[in-house]
């Protein structure tokens, strides 16, 4: 497993933009498949992004696909979360996970993500 810790969260206004970071401990940062999910007051845990080891493969949400953008940097063992034309329904606190990667298989489903960061707040007024 490896240790997230996300940070970048703030209060923006609708149509501005946030980027997210979610550091990781480890050396095997490059073997993980990592992802966005966000979770709202009320609401199940929803998959906004993942992206692949070597960078290959990404996958968006269609609530989110052309606003947001995954990306990492491996020899920082960092990835980011790009987040552009905000929108009140974004609102939501949103987590970093990791999977541990032995295939090409991006998963939406929260339960297969083996490592979660705390979580930071996103808040988009309108």
């Amino acid at each position: 497993q490896v240790q997230l810790v996300e940070s970048g969260g703030g209060l923006v206004q609708a149509g501005g933009s946030l980027r997210l970071s979610c550091a990781a401990s480890g050396r095997t940062f490059s073997r993980y498949t990592m992802a966005w999910f966000r979770q709202a007051p009320g609401e199940e845990r929803a998959f906004v992004a993942a992206i692949s080891p070597n960078t290959s493969s990404r996958e968006y949400a269609d609530s989110v696909k052309g606003r947001f953008t995954i990306s990492r940097d491996n020899a920082k063992n960092t990835v980011f979360l790009q987040m552009n034309s905000l929108k009140p329904e974004d609102t939501a606190v949103y987590y970093c996970a990791a999977e541990r990667s032995y295939g090409s298989t991006l998963y939406r489903t929260p339960v297969l993500y083996d490592s979660w960061g705390q979580g930071t707040q996103v808040t988009v007024s309108s």
